[in-house]
């Protein structure tokens, strides 16, 4: 049976912008076998508080393996202060990943909110030599949370922000760049990940438009193993674990209430 838990030592930890900090372990014996999309749960201490792990989407699977987190909870101010050489306890890689691009695709859009922009540097790595035209639609609530996006536009993005505020970028939510495009529902692949109300946008957007769309879920996990249903939401076909049947879903699949 292939080992899920393991303790790697941490490469960096560096802040990227005012509010997203990347941190990279030496995760070897895991590297090969994340898929964009899937997620590592890290216990950030070895004490009782905070008690459980925390759920991050893989940000990249290149030399190391990384994540992007916001210290805001207490789990992420105290991974903020972990130092390289430090031991993480990992279980991963867990859940399920997005799939290819149909035949046909040529155009991708990633559309994220907030650290919802996560699991997308990974995909752009896969898709990057593969002929789309890929797009990023970006929302964050101010210029603190937009980084330079340097290794995105590395791998040939095209990147479209929008800030709450308007401190960069456009003024408003991310749907706001991409409501008055008319994309091709028989070329174009869309992959989402953000806050719900942002995903219910883009559900009821790319329902109008026939276009086919995966969205990665995010949830409050206890075990990140379906085991104790903590982080069940509803779908058309009952309710399914984020971590277990996710979380990656067609976001045709989800009720957003």
């Amino acid at each position: 049976m292939h080992k899920i838990q393991n303790k790697f030592p941490i490469a960096a930890n560096e802040r990227l912008c005012p509010r997203f900090y990347r941190l990279a372990v030496d995760a070897k014996s895991i590297l090969k076998s994340i898929r964009p999309g899937q997620f590592l749960h890290i216990r950030v201490t070895d004490g009782l508080e905070p008690f459980f792990r925390r759920p991050f989407s893989v940000y990249r699977a290149k030399k190391f393996v990384e994540i992007l987190y916001e210290p805001i909870g207490l789990g992420t101010r105290l991974l903020a202060e972990k130092k390289p050489g430090e031991f993480l306890d990992i279980l991963g890689p867990l859940g399920n990943h997005f799939t290819a691009p149909p035949k046909g695709t040529k155009q991708v859009w990633m559309v994220a909110g907030g650290i919802g922009l996560a699991p997308f540097l990974f995909l752009s790595d896969e898709l990057k030599h593969k002929g789309y035209e890929l797009i990023l639609f970006y929302g964050g609530r101010s210029k603190g949370h937009v980084f330079p996006m340097k290794e995105f536009k590395n791998n040939g993005v095209k990147t479209w922000i929008a800030t709450d505020d308007g401190s960069i970028g456009v003024k408003g939510w991310v749907s706001e760049l991409f409501r008055t495009l008319d994309p091709n529902p028989t070329t174009t692949m869309v992959y989402t990940c953000g806050p719900h109300a942002m995903l219910a946008s883009v559900q009821s957007f790319v329902k109008a438009r026939g276009l086919r769309c995966e969205a990665s879920c995010e949830e409050v996990m206890a075990c990140a193993l379906g085991a104790c249903l903590g982080c069940s939401i509803p779908t058309v076909n009952g309710y399914k674990t984020v971590c277990y049947d996710g979380p990656v879903f067609d976001i045709a699949e989800v009720v957003f209430s």
